[in-house]
């Protein structure tokens, strides 16, 4: 998961002396977090840029009283999961009202009153990344996801993504472990995506990643046709080189008419040769089909098929 370290470091270094859109940015982090709620706000995250960034935004909105929690995540890595906890209810109370939530709410929805403006939007989404989003290394695959704990916000983060207006964004959604995926698999749509929340270094390496992947492959695809082609001139050639062996053993190939015999003498020496060019390498030269059919005349001495 380097590659979506890298992209969460970069969306982290954003500056903004903005309120307002500092506090889309902790919305959006809090809201596909953990816990949100009126007595339990609980973020986690593996990514040490993410955890520095909350609580930033936290000390600098609403100063609550913050514990920090650092484990490792396996003992076969050396990833931690960081956990930032809201300790004081009165905080976490205060905090989820403050975005216009309280506990009479049957289900958590996003409140598009925090995300009014476009620049807030991209904040939002900002922190929903952060919060609950991963991308794959784009030199194996295109992929970049948001894993949200609720259908409903699911479909709320679905529909301000396909608002966006700077892009043409299509979402798709499936679920998994019993989390709702909310997901892109092209290229430009993820680079539009991370453009748009403040990550347009790591859009550009997936743009320059596809470049590489596409010359790379053009590259293969002419190899592979001319190995397939050389492989073809090879077997062709054999055949070409057992039939005159067995004139030679034979009849001899004095016994042959000039053109034949002048044909099947340059065959012996290149056996490496196409046709076009046993063609153009004659006295006097012809075409491909013109060599071809000189070598079904020889073909025709052995009673053998080509």
């Amino acid at each position: 998961m380097y590659f979506s370290s890298e992209v969460k470091k970069e969306l982290c270094s954003v500056e903004s002396y903005d309120r307002e859109a500092l506090k889309a940015e902790l919305y959006g982090m809090l809201i596909f977090g953990k816990h949100f709620s009126d007595n339990k706000i609980i973020f986690t995250t593996e990514n040490i840029y993410t955890s520095k960034r909350i609580i930033l935004l936290l000390q600098n909105l609403y100063m609550p009283i913050i514990e920090r929690q650092t484990a490792l995540r396996t003992r076969a890595s050396n990833n931690c999961l960081h956990k930032i906890i809201v300790v004081d209810e009165n905080d976490c109370k205060r905090i989820f009202e403050d975005f216009g939530h309280s506990n009479k709410q049957i289900t958590l929805r996003v409140n598009r009153a925090n995300i009014s403006s476009e620049e807030l939007v991209s904040s939002f989404l900002r922190g929903a990344f952060l919060g609950c989003g991963s991308v794959s290394d784009p030199m194996k695959s295109y992929h970049a996801e948001f894993c949200v704990p609720y259908k409903n916000l699911s479909i709320d983060l679905c529909k301000i993504l396909s608002e966006i207006t700077e892009c043409a964004l299509a979402p798709k959604t499936v679920v998994r472990s019993g989390n709702y995926i909310v997901y892109f698999k092209e290229s430009e749509q993820i680079c539009d995506l991370f453009t748009y929340i403040g990550a347009p270094i790591k859009a550009m390496e997936i743009m320059g990643t596809k470049a590489v992947k596409q010359v790379r492959n053009n590259v293969n695809r002419r190899i592979n046709g001319e190995i397939a082609n050389i492989e073809k001139v090879a077997a062709a050639s054999a055949k070409q080189l057992e039939v005159i062996n067995h004139i030679k053993e034979t009849i001899g190939l004095e016994s042959l008419p000039d053109d034949l015999k002048e044909i099947a003498y340059l065959r012996l020496e290149n056996p490496e040769m196409s046709l076009r060019d046993l063609g153009q390498n004659l006295s006097n030269p012809i075409s491909r089909s013109g060599a071809n059919h000189r070598i079904k005349r020889l073909f025709e001495y052995t009673g053998r098929e080509e």
